[in-house]
């Protein structure tokens, strides 16, 4: 069957791969000129399964309420007239209870381990580098209410299948030596050995080429300006190219374009609550003196993200609704960098950090979207959230399966 998939981040490369390997004929349409260079570029680098508690939960409200108006705040809501936002928070709301957080994470970590175990397959069968290490995450907590709070999401985790693990201030330390410096400022953390951490722009980039000598086709360069539908499935689609317009039909479609996902489908009647949540990183280049994490880490007071990825650390997080706007802002940027020295301060990086920021696709409960849509040939992959990277490889094999008719080995389910 020719499948025409739209999105070359992790998630729309690894349904390629995944496709291909059942057989069928997989073209892949991107905008940029290459695989992994929107949100897959420089995000978190975290295949974080233990990061599975959903934003949307009883203490979320409260909480953004409480950072309202702060330019620095780990979650800002830009206010302005947005119904797409407004719809988006309603739902958010709603998904805030705590029966539907219980349901939410427990669907969100079956997958996310799901699919840790797809990558490690994928792994051993293409001997595939991208700076992965496999020591674990550990969650470290600098304020004493936020830890009480985890001991209980740990406990929860751990009923689900994830082994996150409260731990001591000291046993952190022990972990993660480069954190000894900050030793006054914790309270206390969690660990969980099984996670991992490896750059998935490098995954992404080298996991299309795989693809392309199995024989996908990759058109860069190439925006998907419609999809035309007849009888109740995708008769063809409208791409554009610098030369012009031109339109192609598959046998089905596959949307993976992340927050750009309801755009294309909103045409169609499909309405996807799909909100872009900018997310910010910094790429920082390391000297032989530098004192900095081997073990992928993360700042759960300040939704901050430490990975090494070779002789680079990666500072990712925090979480902005403001459109599609992807311009940095100075005062995040900075926010980020000063907390990082707060716990590193023995960093001594060989060079200035690089920031980034990208549009992570969030849905109200963290729950992506995969599978088929109301129209017969047309697939969704979108919606991952902060998890995209977790979730990519699992995303890609059950989409694989659905195509082929079957039933996927993780439970799936709508958000």
């Amino acid at each position: 069957m020719k499948v025409m998939i739209f999105g070359a981040g992790v998630v729309g490369v690894s349904s390629a791969w995944y496709l291909s390997k059942a057989g069928h004929q997989v073209t892949v349409v991107d905008r940029q000129p290459g695989a992994g260079l929107e949100t897959s570029f420089a995000n978190g680098g975290q295949i974080s399964v233990s990061h599975a508690e959903p934003w949307s939960n009883p203490h979320a409200p409260l909480r953004a309420l409480a950072m309202m108006g702060r330019e620095d705040a780990p979650l800002l809501f830009r206010l302005r007239w947005d119904t797409a936002l407004f719809d988006w928070s309603l739902r958010f709301l709603r998904e805030c209870t705590p029966g539907r957080t219980y349901a939410n994470m427990r669907d969100i970590v079956a997958l996310a381990l799901y699919s840790r175990d797809q990558l490690k397959a994928l792994r051993a069968e293409t001997a595939i580098e991208y700076d992965h290490l496999e020591r674990g995450i550990l969650h470290v907590y600098t304020d004493e209410k936020e830890f009480a709070g985890a001991i209980g999401a740990a406990k929860l985790m751990c009923e689900f299948g994830c082994d996150r693990q409260t731990i001591s201030a000291d046993e952190c330390v022990a972990i993660e030596p480069a954190l000894k410096a900050a030793r006054p400022l914790l309270v206390g953390g969690d660990y969980t050995a099984a996670d991992e951490s490896g750059d998935a722009q490098a995954f992404t980039r080298k996991l299309a080429a795989l693809c392309a000598a199995r024989g996908v086709e990759f058109r860069y360069g190439t925006t998907v300006d419609q999809l035309l539908s007849a009888g109740g499935r995708i008769s063809g689609a409208v791409l554009k190219t610098a030369a012009g317009s031109e339109s192609v039909s598959a046998d089905a479609y596959v949307v993976a374009l992340g927050s750009y996902s309801p755009l294309l489908l909103r045409p169609l009647g499909i309405g996807l609550p799909v909100y872009p949540a900018k997310g910010y990183s910094a790429t920082v280049p390391l000297s032989p003196s530098s004192v900095a994490p081997s073990v992928a880490m993360t700042d759960d007071g300040h939704k901050l993200v430490f990975s090494r990825l070779g002789q680079r650390l990666r500072i990712a997080g925090t979480a902005e609704f403001n459109g599609y706007n992807t311009e940095l802002n100075d005062v995040r940027c900075a926010a980020l960098w000063q907390r990082t020295q707060q716990l590193f301060p023995e960093l001594h990086p060989a060079g200035e950090p690089e920031f980034w920021c990208g549009l992570r696709p969030s849905t109200p409960s963290n729950v992506p979207y995969i599978g088929r849509s109301r129209l017969a040939n047309l697939y969704l992959n979108t919606g991952h959230g902060t998890l995209g990277w977790t979730m990519a490889c699992g995303s890609g094999t059950a989409l694989a399966d659905i195509v082929d008719g079957r039933e996927p080995q993780v439970r799936l389910r709508s958000s």
